[in-house]
């Protein structure tokens, strides 16, 4: 039997995207019934402890997406060695992260969505919620089927 595959996204403060996409993943690995250890972290240290953001909260749950007992904390050294696979939200989170993982865990560390940074909606309104919904579900979907063919 295969062991579980672990992922941790990664955002700056883990209160908009990287909660948001444990979410959505969490909930279409569920609906697929495949077991993964899904978690989101931020490179900073100004939310520890924290909810999600309001705004992400409620876009979310109006897609169905419950983010509620999520706590926002920051990377620890162990993730490297814990997760499979270390997704960064944006170019910035993924050079924060090669910087403070050790050379044998770079490989473990990519952006979420290739080539692209997924838009911090924190200091924008609803639309930018909507379209980092609409990115991380396009994206989680993908994943999902890029594990399927490693389990």
């Amino acid at each position: 039997m295969k062991e579980r595959r672990s992922i941790l996204f990664v955002c700056t403060g883990n209160i908009c995207r990287s909660p948001t996409a444990e979410g959505v993943l969490r909930h279409l690995a569920s609906e697929r019934s495949l077991e993964l250890r899904i978690e989101s972290a931020g490179v900073g240290d100004w939310h520890i402890g924290d909810p999600p953001d309001e705004r992400a909260l409620r876009h979310a749950k109006s897609r169905g997406y419950d983010l509620s007992a999520q706590r926002a904390r920051q990377v620890r050294a162990q993730d490297f060695e814990e997760f499979d696979m270390i997704l960064a939200m944006d170019r910035g989170h993924l050079k924060a992260l090669q910087r403070i993982a050790p050379p044998h865990h770079h490989a473990k560390i990519r952006l979420f969505v290739q080539d692209f940074d997924v838009p911090d909606p924190y200091y924008g309104g609803a639309e930018g919620f909507e379209k980092v919904l609409d990115l991380v579900e396009e994206r989680c979907r993908a994943l999902l089927d890029e594990l399927k063919l490693t389990f």
